[in-house]
């Protein structure tokens, strides 16, 4: 399973998120795998621009827990990811959790074209 995870502002739209993933996943005409779940923190998937994305995309959710998130070395380092959440990047964290044990990052975090959403991809053993 791909997943792609994502970390947000409160400020981010449908669209931050759309860019982010679209900086981060193959383009639709690339043979590559596609994201098959999107994840980010639980409370974050609960988001008006979350619901709209999933919706848009047509994919499952999986909201992380926020001790999960924390439990995960990312190689990314925000410090502003660190001190919100206590993880150097959410999306990655959110990845790596929602495609469970042994996951590996295929796409660290990239930034939307807005800066307001971030993005990362992992994939699990079930793939």
């Amino acid at each position: 399973m791909i997943v792609a995870g994502f970390g947000f502002r409160s400020g981010a739209s449908r669209d931050s998120l759309l860019s982010a993933l679209a900086r981060c996943a193959p383009s639709p005409d690339d043979s590559a795998p596609r994201p098959q779940v999107l994840a980010s923190a639980r409370d974050k998937t609960e988001t008006a621009a979350f619901r709209a994305l999933a919706r848009h995309l047509a994919l499952p959710v999986i909201g992380v827990d926020a001790d999960r998130l924390v439990a995960i070395d990312t190689p990314t380092r925000s410090a502003a990811s660190q001190t919100a959440r206590g993880t150097g990047s959410v999306a990655e964290a959110a990845a790596l959790a929602a495609a469970g044990p042994n996951a590996r990052l295929i796409a660290r975090r990239v930034i939307s074209d807005d800066g307001r959403a971030t993005c990362a991809l992992a994939q699990g053993d079930d793939t």
